[in-house]
């Protein structure tokens, strides 16, 4: 995986339901979570090539009957085989 934070994503998806109201929270709640102090622009990097291998949904949803669009980090079946993958220190 070429994104550093791609293991720490696709971890934290298999282990918490992250839900946010816009990208920014999102990336405040991985901050909480995950434990790190990455740059905005590296969590936006290993979203854009989770997403990009197939390995989360598109996190920008609106759920039905919501007034406006939601993040959720939801990992595929091949983002879930991933991170079991992953070593137990990831």
């Amino acid at each position: 995986m070429s994104t550093s934070l791609l293991p720490r994503l696709l971890a934290l998806g298999l282990r918490h339901r992250l839900t946010a109201p816009d990208a920014e929270a999102a990336f405040a709640a991985f901050r909480t979570v995950g434990g790190e102090e990455p740059e905005p622009a590296a969590f936006h990097e290993a979203v854009a090539e989770a997403l990009a291998r197939g390995l989360i949904r598109d996190p920008v949803r609106i759920p039905e009957g919501a007034l406006q669009c939601q993040w959720h980090l939801e990992l595929t079946p091949a983002g879930v085989a991933a991170a079991r993958a992953l070593p137990a220190g990831d």
